[in-house]
């Protein structure tokens, strides 16, 4: 023990640098787990839409959207959902709701913000359309 005391009065900034990153990782780790948001695989998300009648919202720009999304999705930009600005999407409260990105990063915001406007069941696709088109998971074009 007094060879960690020791390190630690030595060497105050990487001390400083372990506690921050002790820190970064059990908050991010404690807030996934008690987040009513969850993030859900390929597999999980197709279980979801075909048994559930889940909604998928892509937040993605419309140009990216046009290139290639999830048969049946809404495209609703972040502009949008902080606007409250829903359209059809609104009707589907009760609903599962899958918030898809490009990569999986920037869907936490969304689907944090579709909890606020009263969503019950919030999930985002772990990997986004990336990960979807890696695994050759089936695309549309059409709006």
């Amino acid at each position: 023990m007094q060879e960690y005391l020791d390190f630690a009065a030595n060497n105050p900034l990487l001390t400083a640098a372990w506690f921050g990153l002790a820190g970064t990782l059990i908050y991010t780790t404690m807030r996934a787990r008690f987040s009513p948001i969850k993030a859900v695989n390929n597999h999980a998300a197709t279980m979801l839409i075909n048994r559930e009648n889940a909604v998928v919202v892509d937040i993605r720009t419309i140009d990216e959207f046009g290139r290639g999304h999830l048969a049946g999705a809404h495209n609703l930009i972040m502009s949008q959902i902080q606007e409250n600005n829903l359209g059809q999407v609104e009707k589907h409260k009760d609903d599962p709701i899958i918030v898809v990105c490009e990569t999986g990063m920037s869907a936490n915001a969304a689907a944090r913000a579709l909890h606020k406007h009263g969503f019950k069941r919030v999930y985002t696709l772990a990997g986004g359309m990336a990960q979807w088109r890696a695994d050759n998971l089936p695309v549309t074009k059409k709006r």
